[in-house]
């Protein structure tokens, strides 16, 4: 290959995807003394009594003997008789998620947001408003930002069925100027079909895209494969066969143990591309903020020892003034760079 040649072979991969995938475990990891006001989110098991709403289902006689959420709604939503008792509890949901309040100072959510670019996706299954919050205040900090979306709905989520346009939940469809109405938030289990709902749907059509594309994928506590078999086929169908992946890598930020996790996700991961970490601060997010692909890139195409650095990388307990800092050191090399080739 010429040197023009790989000049622009270069430039294209490590201006590929970075596709994130958020699970409740990344909330859960983002707000582990709870909200602002010291609120709690949950896991989907135990996530009734976890979160006060036992009472709801005193009066069901139920089949399932699970206490995970989704196990639960599928037999709800299976049962005429259960009609009233769905709706009170997709209500109680809402009502609890719209409460959280993202804590003042600078959270993993936007550490997330600041560690991607405009071309990469974080891609999200919970309900909580934490990663809007997030982004409304990194906003203010650079544009430059990675788009979102919501493949379980979000309670800060809301769109016009009729115009398919998607917005805050108290925003209007700027065609026929109503309010939007709620994403929807719960599916039963056994067969969530997405296609259903336009909103998800349009959300899914950008996973797939950015999917297609992805140079590095970040699995941040999701437990998909076990819980959520037709996002699993849908992911799948997009990543296509892994053969076919030999130069993507795939990174797992959770607490479970490794062979686990490989042995839960093997459908994606070619050979030994990926990597296991229990803490989002010892990530290539956390390691390489805005520079993700362009560190795999040059450690396994260029063969460069690649070594985070000070002042570019995101720490735990670092406050606003530190995170501008580093987030504008990036952006004006960037700037500098004006559309070149960039490294670590």
């Amino acid at each position: 290959m010429i040197k023009n040649d790989f000049y622009q072979y270069e430039k294209s991969m490590k201006d590929r995807p970075h596709v994130v995938l958020l699970g409740a475990g990344a909330t859960m990891a983002s707000i582990p003394n709870g909200d602002k006001n010291g609120k709690k989110s949950s896991v989907m098991n135990n996530f009734i009594k976890t979160l006060g709403m036992t009472s709801l289902l005193e009066q069901v006689n139920l089949q399932t003997n699970s206490d995970n959420l989704e196990d639960i709604y599928t037999e709800l939503h299976e049962r005429s008789d259960c009609k009233e008792i769905r709706e009170k509890l997709d209500s109680k949901i809402r009502e609890y998620f719209l409460e959280l309040e993202i804590p003042d100072e600078p959270n993993i959510y936007d550490f997330i947001l600041l560690s991607l670019r405009k071309k990469d996706l974080v891609a999200t299954f919970n309900w909580d408003p934490l990663l809007l919050q997030a982004y409304q205040r990194v906003y203010r900090i650079t544009r430059d930002l990675p788009d979102l979306a919501f493949l379980h709905g979000n309670v800060l989520v809301g769109y016009c069925s009729d115009h398919k346009f998607g917005g805050m939940i108290d925003d209007c469809c700027r065609e026929c100027g109503k309010p939007f109405q709620p994403s929807r938030l719960l599916y039963p289990i056994r067969h969530k079909n997405y296609a259903e709902d336009p909103f998800t749907q349009n959300n899914w059509d950008r996973v797939r895209r950015a999917f297609k594309k992805a140079y590095l994928v970040t699995v941040f506590g999701y437990s998909a494969p076990k819980m959520d078999a037709e996002a699993i086929a849908l992911l799948k169908e997009y990543w296509g066969e892994i053969e076919d992946r030999n130069f993507e890598d795939f990174e797992f930020i959770d607490i479970r143990l490794e062979d686990e996790l490989i042995n839960s996700w093997s459908d994606f991961v070619h050979t030994h591309h990926y990597s296991v970490v229990d803490n989002f601060f010892k990530s290539s997010l956390a390691h390489f903020p805005r520079r993700t692909t362009i560190e795999l890139f040059d450690r396994t195409m260029n063969c460069r020892f690649t070594e985070s650095k000070s002042g570019k990388q995101f720490r735990q307990n670092m406050d606003w003034q530190d995170v501008e800092k580093v987030v504008n050191n990036l952006l004006t090399e960037e700037w500098d760079n004006d559309g070149g080739i960039l490294t670590v």
